[in-house]
C-alpha cells in the first residue's frame, strides 16, 4: 500500500507525521523529490528518529540544491523533473510512507504539480493541516483539489491545537479523521515513537 503524506502547505509537519506513519506501520519512506538539503534532508531525518529495524528509507528521485519551490529549484540545476521518471523509481513496498514537497499544488515542472505526482502513482493520500488561524481555508481548498482530481483521500491528520477546527474541517471536507499530533518545536526519536503507538491505536477507524 502506497500512502502520499501531503498538507496544507509548507512547514505544516509533514515530516514528522511522515515519520509517525512509517514507525507506526514499520513501513518504508520515500520522499522522491527534496528541495535544500544544506542542513540534511528530510530522508535522513526520518531515518535518525525511527527506531523499528524494518523501515527501509529509499533515495530520492530528485535532491535539488536550492530551498524552493521544485520546478525553481530543478530549473537552477537546468533539470526538468520527470514524473515518469518518479514513477519509474517507485519502491516495490509492501507499504511505502511517500512524503511531498510543500503542498498539494506545489509545481514540479512547467505544467504538472504534485497532485499529478499523487496521481500517477495512485496512492492513497494523508493530508496533514496545521491547526493555526487560516488553516480551515487553506485544508477545505485542499480537499476541494483533491476531489476535483479524484484522489483516494484516507483523511486528515492534525498537526498542534487552536480553538476547535478540526471536527469542522472533518464535516465540512468530508474527509476522516485519522489522528492528531501535538506541535513541538523539536520532534526526536522518543516522541515519534510515542505518537505512533498512539496512532496505531487508531488505525481500525482509517478507511483503508
Amino acid at each position: 500500500m502506497n500512502i502520499f503524506v501531503t498538507g496544507t502547505g509548507t512547514g505544516i509537519g509533514k515530516t514528522v507525521i511522515s515519520a509517525i506513519i512509517t514507525e507506526a506501520l514499520r513501513a518504508d519512506y520515500w520522499k522522491p523529490v527534496q528541495a535544500g538539503f544544506d542542513e540534511g534532508t528530510d530522508s535522513e531525518w526520518v531515518k535518525k528518529v525511527l527506531t523499528n529495524d524494518k523501515s527501509v528509507i529509499h533515495p530520492e528521485a530528485y535532491k535539488l540544491r536550492l530551498p524552493a519551490s521544485p520546478h525553481i529549484a530543478a530549473r537552477e540545476e537546468n533539470i526538468r523533473i520527470d514524473l515518469d521518471k518518479i514513477y519509474e523509481l517507485l519502491p516495490g513496498a509492501a507499504n511505502l510512507v511517500i512524503e511531498g514537497a510543500g503542498g498539494i499544488m506545489v509545481p514540479l515542472n512547467e505544467n504538472e504539480f504534485v497532485i499529478d505526482l499523487i496521481k500517477k502513482l495512485e496512492a492513497r493520500v494523508v493530508i496533514v493541516s496545521r491547526n493555526t488561524l487560516g488553516s480551515i481555508n487553506h485544508s477545505l481548498l485542499t480537499a476541494m483539489a483533491c476531489k476535483q482530481k479524484g484522489l483516494r483521500v484516507l483523511g486528515w491528520v492534525f498537526n498542534g491545537s487552536y480553538l476547535d477546527y478540526e471536527d469542522e474541517i472533518v464535516k465540512w471536507s468530508g474527509y476522516h479523521y485519522l489522528g492528531s499530533v501535538p506541535f513541538v518545536e523539536t520532534a526526536d526519536k522518543k516522541f515519534v515513537a510515542e505518537q505512533a503507538a498512539e496512532m496505531e491505536k487508531q488505525f481500525y477507524n482509517w478507511p483503508w
